[in-house]
């Protein structure tokens, strides 16, 4: 498990113009979201999928971790039902 709270947390112009702005999400409600995640996979090296519900929507955020700068960088993100 990752602790959120030591990572820079940096979303994509992609995130941002697409889903931060629709889901109404800041960075501090990506983090509780990451944190309050049900299911975490790992897809690639460094790749992640976090699936979380937020207001009783599930949401998927896919990220990658870079230890080295300690950031996480948000790739992209998909909703539920």
């Amino acid at each position: 498990m990752l602790d959120y709270d030591v990572y820079e947390i940096k979303p994509s112009k992609h995130f941002v113009m697409n889903y931060m702005r629709k889901w109404g999400f800041d960075i501090e409600d990506i983090r509780n979201a990451l944190k309050k995640s049900y299911k975490l996979e790992k897809v690639g090296k460094i790749k992640y999928e976090a699936y979380t519900k937020v207001s009783g929507e599930s949401k998927k955020i896919i990220f990658v971790v870079y230890e080295g700068e300690k950031q996480i960088f948000i790739i992209s993100g998909a909703e539920g039902k």
